[in-house]
C-alpha cells in the first residue's frame, strides 16, 4: 500500500526522476499543472494500449463519470498543496479499471512545478469487497438472496408501489416431503435438489420479480404487479408445477411437490416483515390443507403468525391489572377544523414493555376471544367518555368504534350494543360502528342481518379502510352504510398522485350519489388537506389535524378549539364567507 510519495533528490533532473518513479506504484504519471501527461511509466503505457500518452489530458484517460472527481481533487491540491487520494476508472485496453490515485506537488520552488500521480489497482480490493458483500447478502448454497437481500427489495418494491399505486404479492414456497430426502438419501443430495428447485423457480419468474432463499427448504419470491385472484392463480400455478417434475440426482428420481402461500400489499399489510409473515401463515396453512396447493392470505383462516405465548399470558394478566386504556383522534370538519367526532382507539401499556403496538396485541387478542372482552369494555368506556366530552364541547359530538371480525361474528353482540347504549345513555344516533370490507364479506348473510338490527337501533356503520378489501359496489347497495372511510393508503401520496386522486374522487363522487358521509384517514398535509377539501370531502382524520391522544388531552383541546385555532388565515376568511 502507498503511503508516502517516492523519495526525489532535490537536485534530480526529470529523467533521473522519471527513472525513479517507474516502480512507485502500478501506474505512475508526472503532470504539469494544468493536468497534461509530461510522464507516463512503462506500465501505464502498457495499460492504455497506446504508443505513448504523453501531452495528454489526465482526465482525458479517466472514465467519463470520474472526470468531475479527479478534476476536484485536482484543483484543491493546487489550492492547499496537501497531497489527496481519488478513486478513479482509467480506460485500458482491456475497459476501465479502478485505481487510487495519489496526488501529490512536486518542485514547487523551482522553475518547473508539477503534479505527481502514483496510482494503485484496486481490481482485487475491489472484487474481495464485492465478494463479502454477495456472502452478506446471498445463500451460499443457492446463489439466491438471503433474508437481509430480500427485506431491502421488498421495501424497494413498496416504494415504488405507493409511487405507482400498483400493488404487487409476495409467496413463500415450501418443498412438500424435503425433509425425506434428506432423512433417506443424505444431505449432499438435498442440497442438490435445493439447488435444482432454486433455479427452476427463478427460470419461472421475471426478471423483475426477486426469488430469495430464507431457510431451509423454504424461498420467497416478491411479484411487482401481480396482485389480482388471475394474476396470482396464474404464477403460483407455474411455481407449483415447475416443482412438481421430478428431480433426477444421481441414480435417484425424487418426486417432491410444494405448497405457497401468499400475501398482497397493501390489503393484507404495508411493511415488509408482516407481508412475508403473513405469506407464510398462509404456506402453513396450505400444508395443513392437503399440500401441493396455493392459499392466499385470510383472516378467517390464518392465526397471528408470530403467536408470542408470553404475550398473551401477559394480556390476561393486563385485563386484570387494568392496563388497557382507550386514547381518541379527532374527526375534524374540513372547512373548520371543529372536531366533530372521535375515533376510539385501544392502546396497552405494559409496566416493563412500555406501550405495546396494537399490530401484536390484537391479532392474538382475536385468536383466543380475548377481543370479545376488550371490545365490549372498549364500546361502554367509549360511548361514557363521549357524555364529557360534550360537557366541554358544549355541543353535540359522535364517537366512533371498531368492531374486529371475531366481535362481529360473536353471537352475543347485539347485546353488547344494547348494554352500552343503555348504559352510557347514548343515541344511536351518535355512535359509528367501524367494520372492514373483509369482515363484511366472510358471510355476507350473516353481516346483511346483524347489520340491519343495528341500524334498527340508529347507530351508524362505517366501512373502515374502504378499497383496500374485496371492494365490492354491490354492498354499498345491499347493506346500511352511512359512512364511507377512505384509507390512508390511497391519501398518502396526495396531492401528487394522479391514481390516488383519481380514486379519493370516484369516492367522493359515489359517495355524494349515495348520500354517504366520507372521512378521509392519514391526512398529514394542509396539501392533502386542501386537495380533499376542494373536492367535497367533509370530514378528515390524521396527524394534520391530531393524534390519537389520552381522554383529557382530548377534552383539552375541546376545550381550546385546539385545531380549529390552527385554520391558516386564508382558510380562515374562507370560512366566515361560507358561514355567512
Amino acid at each position: 500500500m502507498l503511503s508516502s510519495a517516492p523519495t526525489v533528490p532535490l537536485r534530480a533532473s526529470h529523467n533521473e526522476m522519471d527513472g525513479l518513479l517507474e516502480e512507485a506504484g502500478d501506474v505512475v504519471f508526472r503532470l504539469d499543472l494544468q493536468g497534461a501527461v509530461l510522464f507516463a511509466s512503462r506500465h501505464a503505457i502498457t495499460f492504455s494500449g497506446l504508443h505513448s500518452l504523453h501531452g495528454a489530458s489526465l482526465a482525458a484517460l479517466t472514465g467519463e463519470e470520474d472526470q468531475p472527481a479527479l478534476k476536484a481533487a485536482l484543483a484543491e491540491l493546487l489550492q492547499s498543496g496537501t497531497a489527496s487520494r481519488v478513486e478513479v476508472r482509467l480506460r485500458g485496453e482491456q475497459g476501465e479499471t479502478w485505481f487510487e490515485l495519489r496526488l501529490s506537488l512536486y518542485g514547487r520552488s523551482g522553475p518547473n512545478p508539477g503534479i505527481l500521480a502514483v496510482g494503485r489497482d484496486l481490481t482485487i480490493q475491489h472484487a474481495t469487497e464485492e465478494r463479502l458483500r454477495h456472502m452478506a447478502t446471498h445463500d451460499a448454497l443457492t446463489e439466491l438472496p438471503n433474508r437481509l437481500l430480500l427485506s431491502d427489495r421488498i421495501r424497494m418494491t413498496i416504494a415504488q408501489a405507493r409511487r405507482s399505486g400498483q400493488g404487487f404479492s409476495v409467496a413463500t414456497v415450501g418443498i412438500d416431503g424435503f425433509k425425506k430426502v434428506n432423512d433417506g438419501l443424505g444431505h449432499p443430495v438435498g442440497d442438490a435438489v435445493l439447488r435444482m428447485a432454486a433455479a427452476r423457480l427463478r427460470k419461472t419468474l421475471r426478471d423483475s420479480d426477486t426469488l430469495a432463499r430464507v431457510g431451509g427448504d423454504e424461498f420467497v419470491a416478491v411479484l411487482p404487479g401481480t396482485a389480482t385472484e388471475a394474476q396470482i392463480k396464474l404464477v403460483t400455478g407455474r411455481l407449483l408445477a415447475t416443482l412438481q417434475a421430478p428431480f433426477e440426482i444421481d441414480t435417484h428420481t425424487i418426486y417432491l411437490g410444494a405448497s405457497v402461500g401468499v400475501s398482497v400489499y397493501p390489503q393484507h399489510a404495508e411493511d415488509e416483515v408482516r407481508l412475508v409473515a403473513l405469506a407464510d401463515a398462509a404456506m402453513s396453512r396450505a400444508k395443513e390443507t392437503g399440500k401441493a396447493r396455493c392459499v392466499v392470505y385470510s383472516p378467517r383462516h390464518s392465526g397471528p403468525p408470530e403467536h408470542d405465548i408470553s404475550l398473551e399470558a401477559a394480556m390476561f394478566q393486563a385485563v386484570r391489572e387494568g392496563e388497557f386504556m382507550l386514547y381518541y383522534q379527532p374527526i375534524v370538519d374540513a372547512r373548520t377544523r371543529d372536531i366533530e367526532g372521535f375515533e376510539t382507539l385501544m392502546r396497552w401499556k405494559h409496566p416493563t414493555l412500555g406501550m405495546v403496538p396494537p399490530v401484536r396485541f390484537i391479532p392474538i387478542a382475536e385468536t383466543n376471544g380475548l377481543i370479545n372482552l376488550l371490545g365490549a369494555w372498549a364500546l361502554k368506556a367509549a360511548c361514557v367518555q363521549l357524555k364529557q366530552f360534550e360537557e366541554v364541547a358544549k355541543r353535540p359530538l359522535y364517537i366512533s368504534v371498531n368492531i374486529s371480525p371475531r366481535q362481529f361474528r360473536n353471537d352475543k353482540f347485539l347485546d353488547v350494543l344494547d348494554d352500552a347504549m343503555a348504559f352510557s345513555g347514548l343515541p344511536g344516533e351518535q355512535l359509528v360502528l367501524e367494520i372492514t370490507e373483509g369482515t363484511l364479506m366472510i358471510d355476507p348473510a350473516h353481516a346483511e342481518t346483524i347489520l340491519t338490527r343495528m341500524a334498527e337501533r340508529k347507530a351508524r356503520i362505517a366501512i373502515d379502510d374502504f378499497g383496500t378489501g374485496y371492494s365490492s359496489l354491490a354492498y354499498l347497495k345491499r347493506f346500511p352504510i352511512s359512512v364511507l372511510k377512505i384509507d390512508r393508503a390511497f391519501i398518502r401520496d396526495l396531492p401528487g398522485s394522479q391514481k390516488d386522486g383519481a380514486i379519493c374522487n370516484a369516492v367522493l363522487d359515489l359517495a355524494k350519489h349515495l348520500d354517504l358521509s366520507v372521512v378521509a384517514e392519514g391526512v398529514e398535509t394542509e396539501e392533502q388537506l386542501a386537495y380533499l377539501q376542494e373536492r367535497g370531502c367533509q370530514y378528515i382524520q390524521g396527524y394534520l389535524t391530531g393524534k390519537p391522544m389520552a381522554a383529557h388531552v382530548a377534552m383539552a383541546a375541546l376545550r381550546e378549539r385546539t385545531y380549529a385555532n390552527l385554520v391558516p388565515p386564508e382558510a380562515r376568511l374562507d370560512t366566515r364567507q361560507v358561514q355567512a
